[in-house]
């Protein structure tokens, strides 16, 4: 079974195709047991961030095709034009990856906390949809301990910067003093929730927080002394406030160009700074037209991040040395539960003759054979029946010039080091060659 990891992310697609292979979160579980079934997989996990979207599975090497195709039929694209973008891992590559991932390292904010908490949400949904297993599970549980000891072990999380921050960091660009400002964001998850705390920490006072579940709203907007309104509201807040930052899982736009372009008039062509931190867009891309709108999207934040990359750099370099060490570990643990089975056979093979012989010598004895003729037989027949086959295989081996095989059964039962082989090899060299007609006298 062959470990493999199918995707594309900031680095291989812009967001314009990265928003529609996006999942929602309310149909994760139904596309995972589609494509565990049209793809023939024992397991899958999806991660579907801003950035990536990624599938972990359990599969035939020959599956990466069948698993591309299914994904660009379930998101009604080319399937070509997503191969051009996409990428594939496999096996201790793809532990790599998926560890680089956890940590961070492959994110467009080096270092960013918010992806582990991502791929641990994506694993929670495998898990709720059946689709993980003991592999992916033994996968996932390593993942997160080697990004536990990125964290704690390295300074890759010190002053933590994300997409958030740097949205917050552009603002700062353009407004000279952020205190007078006023924001509304859309959206109260985790990523809406940092940044409300960072523009707070910058000195905005004035917050809005709009979302569909108004209570969610409520409870961001009140850590920070905003208010929280619905998303039918977001007309009438447009026309009061300098900062909008959106972050939804909306499968639509929320913001259309008219209702920005109104908000606009009513606000007497006083500018507003907008970031688009979702995927797919909360706001239609037409709304960059507008004169007095700066419209940026995640991409749009390319700068910012390059400037926090070369400050992690050096701690990215201890966490890729832990990154590769997790790896090997994981695929050493891996490789030597390959062989259960087979020990479990040899066992049971084992155990089987065993009990044949004991059978036998047991009739023996009630036949009322001597007791030591009866164990010297039983011994002499196991040690026999344990010894045929591997004599049989290690001389073919041998003869097939495969002399690995001696070396192994040697390891395997610690056997002394041994010369015979080479001492007769030596002596068919040493050994007078018989005389040819022509040497006779």
């Amino acid at each position: 079974m062959t470990l493999l990891t199918l995707g594309i992310n900031h680095k291989t697609a812009p967001v314009a195709i990265r928003e529609r292979v996006a999942f929602a979160p309310e149909n994760l579980k139904e596309a995972l047991r589609e494509v565990c079934s049209a793809s023939q997989l024992q397991e899958a996990a999806i991660l579907s961030t801003c950035n990536r979207t990624e599938l972990y599975c359990s599969a035939n090497s020959s599956d990466a095709r069948r698993i591309l195709a299914w994904l660009s039929e379930y998101h009604g694209l080319n399937q070509a034009e997503l191969e051009a973008c996409s990428y594939m891992y496999r096996d201790e590559a793809a532990v790599r990856h998926i560890m680089r991932v956890a940590c961070g390292l492959d994110s467009m904010v080096l270092g960013e906390p918010q992806i582990l908490g991502q791929l641990k949400t994506a694993y929670a949904a495998a898990q709720d949809a059946g689709s993980v297993g003991g592999f992916l599970d033994r996968l996932f549980q390593r993942t997160f301990s080697v990004a536990k000891r990125v964290r704690t072990e390295t300074r890759i999380g010190e002053n933590p910067v994300s997409v958030a921050y740097a949205a917050v960091h552009l603002a700062q660009r353009i407004f000279s003093d952020l205190h007078d400002t006023r924001a509304l964001l859309i959206g109260a998850g985790e990523t809406i929730e940092l940044v409300a705390r960072h523009l707070n920490e910058a000195g905005v006072r004035r917050m809005i927080v709009a979302n569909r579940t108004v209570t969610r709203a409520q409870a961001v907007a009140d850590e920070f002394g905003g208010r929280a309104i619905t998303l039918t509201e977001i007309p009438k807040a447009l026309e009061e406030v300098d900062i909008l930052i959106t972050s939804t899982a909306s499968p639509l736009p929320i913001l259309g160009k008219g209702m920005v372009e109104r908000a606009i008039k009513v606000r007497k062509h006083r500018p507003i700074f907008m970031v688009d931190l979702a995927v797919p867009r909360d706001i239609e891309e037409e709304v960059a037209d507008l004169a007095d709108v700066f419209l940026y999207t995640v991409d749009d934040l390319q700068q910012v991040i390059e400037e926090n990359i070369r400050s992690r750099q050096g701690a990215a370099e201890e966490a890729e040395h832990l990154i590769e060490a997790g790896a090997a570990e994981f695929m050493y643990h891996l490789r030597s539960l390959s062989a259960v089975s087979v020990l479990r056979q040899f066992r049971e093979q084992v155990e089987s003759v065993r009990d044949q012989e004991v059978a036998k010598a047991l009739k023996s004895l009630e036949r009322g054979e001597s007791a030591e003729q009866v164990l010297r037989s039983m011994a002499r027949a196991l040690t026999n029946k344990f010894l045929h086959h591997p004599s049989v295989q290690v001389r073919k081996a041998s003869a097939e010039g495969r002399l690995e095989v001696s070396d192994w059964l040697r390891e395997l039962h610690q056997l002394p080091p041994e010369e015979a082989g080479v001492s007769l090899m030596k002596s068919e060299q040493s050994r007078p060659a018989k005389p040819s007609p022509d040497d006779s006298v």
